[in-house]
C-alpha cells in the first residue's frame, strides 16, 4: 500500500509543533520555578543567612527499600539531592557546605560491603567533577577531610584530582568528611598541637586521653590551648558551622564534628536524604534566623 506523502509529510509537521510545544512550556515553568525562587530568596535575605550549613546524609538505603530500587539505587538518587541542596545554598548566599560521606567506623564493616562503599564514592567524585554547571558556576572549591590515607588509592587519587582542579576557586566550598569522626580529628588535633609546642620532642595518647611527654619546665607559653587544637582540626579550614541538618528525623550527631556545633542550630527534617530539596533547606535556614540572637550572645559569652 502506497503512502499519501502529504499526510506524512502533515503528521510530521504535527509532530514537530507538539514537541515544540511542550519544548516551550517546559522552559517558561523551568524559568517560573527560577524567578519564584529567586524571590523567594529575596525575602529570606532579609535575615542573616548561615555562612556555614553541615549534612548528615542519612536515608540512602531506607529510599532505596521504601521505592523498590536496585542496590546503589538510594545513593545515585541521594547523589541527585546533594547537587539539588548543593544549588539552593550557594543561590541563597551560604559558602560552606560540609557532608558526611564516609565515617571511620564504616571501615569495620563486611570487605565486601567497604569494597562497594569506595566504589561507589569513586564513581560520585568522578560524577560530580563532570557536574561543570554547579563547579564554575558556583565557584566552587572542593575539599576532602578526615584520614585520607585510610581511603582506597583509587578513591584517594579521584579525591586529591578533584581538590587539584578546584584549587583556584575561592567563592564557595564543599567538604567532604571522608574516613572521618570527631574522636578520631580530636585526638589527631591534641597529638599535632602537643608535638608542634614540645619542638620535636616524641608525644604519645595514651588510651585515657593522658598526654606523654616533657612538660616538666612549666612554662605557661608553652601549654597546650584551645587555639592551637582548633588550629589542628581537619576541619580548621572552615568557621564552625551555624546548621547541622541531618535527614531522616534522626537527631543523633553520629560522631561528626561534635567538637565545632557548640553553639549551633540542629535540624532534623524527617525527609529522607534523597528527597531532601529547597523546602528542608529553606525551614533550616529560617529556624537559624529564628535562633540567630541567641546563637550570637553565646558565641560571645565562649
Amino acid at each position: 500500500m502506497e503512502v499519501n506523502p502529504i499526510i506524512t509529510t502533515d503528521n510530521s509537521l504535527k509532530k514537530m509543533e507538539e514537541e515544540r510545544s511542550e519544548s516551550i512550556m517546559t522552559k517558561f515553568l523551568a524559568d517560573l520555578n527560577i524567578t519564584a525562587r529567586k524571590l523567594l530568596f529575596r525575602v529570606i535575605s532579609t535575615g542573616p543567612i548561615p555562612q556555614h550549613i553541615a549534612f548528615i546524609m542519612d536515608g540512602n538505603r531506607r529510599f532505596a527499600k521504601k521505592w523498590k530500587l536496585t542496590e546503589g539505587g538510594g545513593h545515585k538518587a541521594g547523589f541527585l539531592s546533594l547537587m539539588s541542596v548543593l544549588k539552593y545554598c550557594y543561590e541563597i548566599g551560604v559558602k560552606y557546605v560540609t557532608v558526611y560521606a564516609f565515617s571511620i567506623d564504616n571501615f569495620n564493616r563486611r570487605p565486601d560491603e567497604v569494597q562497594y562503599v569506595m566504589d561507589l564514592m569513586q564513581e560520585k567524585i568522578e560524577g560530580f567533577m563532570k557536574e561543570l554547571t554547579i563547579v564554575n558556576r558556583y565557584g566552587v572549591r572542593v575539599l576532602f577531610i578526615g584520614d585520607l590515607k585510610r581511603l582506597y588509592e583509587p578513591v584517594r587519587v579521584a579525591a586529591e584530582k578533584a581538590m587539584e582542579a578546584t584549587a583556584n576557586n575561592t567563592h564557595t566550598y564543599l567538604l567532604v568528611c571522608v574516613a572521618y569522626t570527631s574522636s578520631h580529628e580530636i585526638p589527631h588535633a591534641i597529638y599535632e598541637s602537643c608535638e608542634e609546642k614540645s619542638g620535636g620532642t616524641e608525644v604519645m595518647i595514651n588510651g585515657n586521653g593522658s598526654v606523654n611527654g616533657d612538660y616538666s619546665n612549666g612554662d605557661h607559653e608553652e601549654a597546650v590551648k584551645v587555639v592551637d587544637i582548633d588550629k589542628h582540626m581537619y576541619m580548621a579550614v572552615a568557621p564552625d558551622p551555624d546548621i547541622l541538618v541531618r535527614s531522616s528525623g534522626e537527631t543523633r550527631l553520629s560522631n561528626f564534628l561534635l567538637w565545632q556545633t557548640t553553639n549551633c542550630v540542629l535540624y532534623s527534617p524527617k525527609a529522607l536524604w534523597p528527597e531532601m530539596g529547597l523546602w528542608q533547606v529553606v525551614w533550616g535556614i529560617l529556624k537559624f534566623q529564628k535562633h540567630y540572637k541567641y546563637l550570637e550572645k553565646k558565641k560571645k559569652q565562649a
